[in-house]
């Protein structure tokens, strides 16, 4: 009877303490520091090409913590199998072999801590550790050392497409591309663990509790990890030889408008941010806007044909340098004689009076329209973190010099993806296909969620936008640059184009130029758009610059996509008449 009133008293005590009073105990606990919880972190998502490469991904870094109340010398089994004590300095020194910290600084750590607080739960003893040295702390065996397992961003082919990836700072905090801009897809949401500790640091059974953490989507590009890195070696060694201050490459699908690489120079590796100037951070493909300069002959062209008022043969009588009944005075490039030139002619010869003569078939206002359908002064569907969208001046506020000059490309800019857009039309039968970079998100439940995209436009009729590619196709076919584009096997079409530079304070500059060169392959099946655009060239000032870069490009793509070679020969339509 005495043992059970005694029982019945320890019972009655221990629903006292466990029940009727048990938030008053815990919120004591709490107050003495026995409550704690940890960050479950989530993995933010990857970033991966069209074949599910990864481009930039997640990786696990650890945070080693100590608690410096429990600090002491630790007991090992020792090689024969007796226990041997190990004193805290010898521990110390083990540590910092691993950490990369001298036995002074670790000791110092707890030291500190101490001296704060004398009874100091916790301290920082080295943040970021790899994999490698987590494990290698982990094996010592060290009851008072603890770890804290956190994501870290990493991309594994360095600066292949670190111009459109972007970069994450601290704590994965995006800053740049698609990092930045696409952050809802890959974001994650950290969960938490709660619990509470007994006196010697050890988690009580039964109070865990779990917030799971949620892992951010799966961001998949419609490029080619591998065609975009050769790319950018292409166009670094090619911006280098002819003495540029950058260079692009941008590849479109003609079929789906979808973008198979966007290459430049210079570029950033999102591992090593500080090891790239500020203005190459970014990408200068989308952001950078330019005249077109002769490329946009081709939409002149297409534009006076799809409203009835030329064919590729008719004709315009133009010397090389001539004053419009306006005032306006137009030139050549190179001195010619009064020529009889088919409009086929004048894009192959590249005659600037030509085109001009041309482009008073029709009033200002309706080359201005055209000008908006192939995309000229709006974005392109991309979206792309600060995409410029060129500036196209109302008609109303067209002067007489820019009635003619926009017939050649100038007094209006486009960004190298509006070109690559333009094109892409030319060589879909007119059908213009939104220009795109993201295929897709997956979310963690497996949701596949694709950009929002406008309809593709008919923005030429079929048989008007064929004759145009015929004409680009001529260009190549029967200009200076024949030979330096050639690809063995198959027809190209192609277009080059030089533009001034705007200087700093008005006009532009003398001597340097901006350019580009625009075309698809195979010309008689069209499937895809190259452009290339070099800043400022100074080995060949010219837009023959161009050429050896996109022969390379060009080619590369045709084998990356195992496209057919040819089966006829270009058609030669007459220059003259």
């Amino acid at each position: 009877m005495l043992v059970l009133a005694v029982l019945a008293a320890f019972v009655i005590r221990l629903v006292d303490i466990q029940v009727v009073n048990a938030d008053e105990h815990r919120a004591d606990s709490m107050n003495l520091g026995f409550a704690s919880s940890r960050v479950l972190w989530g993995e933010r998502g990857s970033i991966v090409d069209q074949n599910g490469a990864v481009l930039a991904g997640s990786t696990v870094l650890y945070d080693a913590e100590l608690d410096p109340s429990l600090v002491a010398e630790i007991k090992r089994k020792g090689p024969d199998g007796e226990v041997v004590k190990v004193p805290w300095e010898d521990v110390a020194a083990e540590i910092g072999a691993i950490t990369g910290q001298s036995p002074e600084e670790v000791q110092a750590i707890v030291a500190n801590a101490l001296a704060v607080n004398p009874e100091a739960r916790w301290a920082q003893l080295k943040k970021g550790l790899d994999v490698d040295q987590y494990r290698a702390l982990a094996d010592l065996r060290v009851p008072f050392m603890f770890f804290t397992r956190h994501p870290d961003r990493s991309y594994p082919d360095g600066a292949v497409a670190g111009n459109l990836v972007g970069f994450v700072g601290a704590e994965n905090t995006p800053q740049e591309g698609l990092e930045l801009s696409m952050d809802s897809c890959l974001a994650a949401s950290d969960g938490r663990e709660r619990f509470e500790r007994g006196n010697n640091g050890e988690t009580i059974p039964g109070t865990v509790t779990t917030e799971p953490a949620v892992d951010g989507g799966t961001l998949q590009l419609t490029i080619n990890r591998d065609l975009q890195w050769y790319l950018q070696q292409l166009i670094a060694e090619e911006t280098q030889n002819m003495r540029a201050l950058s260079g692009t490459v941008t590849v479109v699908e003609v079929e789906t408008g979808k973008i198979r690489a966007a290459a430049e120079y210079p570029t950033v590796d999102p591992n090593n941010v500080d090891g790239a100037a500020p203005d190459d951070r970014g990408s200068r493909i989308f952001r950078h806007s330019f005249e077109p300069g002769s490329t946009f002959k081709a939409v002149t062209a297409a534009s006076i044909m799809d409203g009835g008022s030329a064919t590729p043969n008719s004709t315009v009588q133009a010397p090389s340098s001539h004053t419009f009944p306006n005032g306006a005075r137009i030139n050549d490039a190179v001195g010619h004689p009064l020529t009889n030139y088919t409009l086929t002619g004048a894009l192959v010869d590249s005659s600037n009076v030509a085109l001009s003569m041309f482009g008073d078939m029709v009033e200002p206002a309706v080359r201005h329209e055209y000008l908006e359908r192939f995309g000229v002064g709006a974005p392109t569907a991309v979206g792309f973190l600060g995409e410029a969208s060129g500036t196209l001046h109302p008609v109303e506020k067209w002067d007489n010099q820019t009635r003619y000059s926009t017939t050649f490309g100038q007094a209006f800019t486009v960004t190298a993806p509006q070109v690559a857009g333009a094109y892409q039309a030319i060589a879909n039968g007119g059908l213009k296909m939104p220009i795109r970079l993201i295929e897709s998100c997956t979310t963690p439940d497996g949701t596949v969620i694709e950009p929002e995209l406008p309809e593709p436009q008919q923005i030429l009729r079929e048989d008007v936008a064929n004759d145009t590619a015929l004409m680009v196709e001529n260009v190549m076919a029967q200009g200076q640059l024949q030979k330096a584009l050639a690809i063995p096997g198959y027809r190209v079409a192609a277009k080059t184009g030089t533009a001034e530079v705007p200087a700093p304070g008005g006009g532009y500059k003398a001597g340097v130029y901006f350019t580009s060169l625009a075309g698809f392959a195979p010309a008689d099946d069209p499937k895809y758009v190259v452009v290339v655009t070099l800043e400022e060239p100074t080995a060949i000032r010219s837009s023959a610059a161009t050429a050896p870069a996109f022969q390379k490009a060009m080619t590369q793509v045709l084998k990356t996509y195992r496209v057919l070679p040819s089966s006829s020969e270009t058609p030669l339509l007459p220059r003259y008449q």
